[in-house]
């Protein structure tokens, strides 16, 4: 039996209808997913297409937020331009949780987790990121320094010391990321760490952590006594 097109649907039942008038959280994953990808197949609607793309990720957006463009595009109904928008609409909802970053007072390494987990939590690659503090322990800038493959990736000392030295930061926290989940530090993630506060103490600026992120965890070399 062919589906519906959603115009023939009832109006309450129609994702942008229903929006208006119950509002944005009146909706489904799969209906706000069905309006950024809007339109469906021959055969069924984009709440449909929708469903299929959630159907791949176990039904959770977190996971969807990890795929890519070229995973998309794998469910029928999605091409390259939904598949785009799809993705565009996934990194702003990351940038969206991060967009306050630079008002935050970082007092433990769990405020620092907070802020980097959307940028790095659902990465399938490692990625090396420095945050730079004021005096007052705010955040003056954040600048990712490398992004390499699912398992390593490098530090360059001179540009992270570039970088605290022209922001004027007084402090700085230095993360990347382990895809694969396991948090523990490796024997050159130390060795990375001491060469970096050692270099950023010459110009009396201090390394006051460095965190390793997983999804929902992640390791701080301050928490564990190794800075």
């Amino acid at each position: 039996m062919k589906s519906l097109k959603i115009k023939e649907w009832a109006q309450d039942d129609r994702p942008r209808e229903k929006m208006m008038q119950h509002g944005v959280t009146s909706l489904s994953d799969a209906e706000l997913l069905a309006i950024i990808i809007g339109s469906g197949t021959k055969n069924g609607t984009a709440v449909d297409v929708a469903k299929q793309l959630l159907a791949c990720s176990n039904n959770s957006l977190y996971e969807l937020g990890k795929k890519s463009i070229k995973d998309f595009i794998k469910t029928k109904g999605i091409g390259t331009a939904k598949a785009v928008s799809i993705a565009a609409a996934l990194e702003i909802g990351r940038r969206r949780r991060n967009d306050n970053s630079t008002t935050k007072t970082i007092k433990t390494s769990c405020d620092v987790f907070e802020v980097f987990q959307p940028v790095l939590g659902d990465l399938s690659h490692e990625e090396f990121w420095i945050m730079l503090l004021n005096r007052a322990n705010k955040v003056i800038s954040k600048h990712r320094i490398s992004q390499g493959n699912i398992s390593s990736t490098t530090a360059d000392i001179k540009i992270i010391a570039k970088h605290a030295m022209e922001n004027l930061a007084s402090s700085v926290v230095v993360l990347h990321n382990h895809p694969s989940q396991n948090i523990k530090p490796s024997r050159e993630d130390e060795k990375i760490t001491a060469e970096i506060k050692s270099a950023l103490n010459l110009f009396d600026i201090k390394l006051v952590d460095h965190l390793i992120i997983g999804n929902n965890e992640y390791f701080s070399f301050a928490d564990n006594g190794l800075l």
